[in-house]
């Protein structure tokens, strides 16, 4: 299995910036992609952009600008940078994680981290 622990969540003001952490550990070798999503109060949670073993990127189309995926494999470590936040980024991120083992694939979630941006 895997575990999923995110930070860097927080209060902020419009327009700063904040970047979003998710450790992976556990059977991490088995992984195939991680991602980002987001559930704002009241709304299902969506896709924010997702990253492969192989460093390819994917983004939902309205979060292209704004937001950017990383990882450092060193660190078993995925980012998010949100730059020029807006009051409707406001939500929980949550972090997860595909792993394959064969042909079953697993899906694991962190705990998520609070994002509240201020107008």
């Amino acid at each position: 299995h895997v575990q999923l622990v995110e930070s860097g969540g927080g209060l902020v003001k419009a327009g700063g910036s904040l970047r979003l952490s998710c450790i992976a550990s556990g059977n991490i070798g088995s992984i195939t992609r991680m991602a980002w999503y987001q559930e704002a109060p009241g709304k299902s949670r969506e896709l924010v952009a997702a990253i492969t073993q192989g460093g390819r990127t994917n983004y939902a189309d309205s979060m292209k600008g704004r937001f950017t995926i990383s990882r450092d494999n060193a660190k078993n470590t995925v980012y998010l940078q949100i730059n020029s936040l807006k009051p409707e980024d406001t939500a929980v991120y949550y972090c997860h994680a595909r792993m394959r083992e064969g042909l079953v694939e697993y899906d694991f979630w962190g705990q998520g981290t609070q994002v509240t941006v201020s107008s």
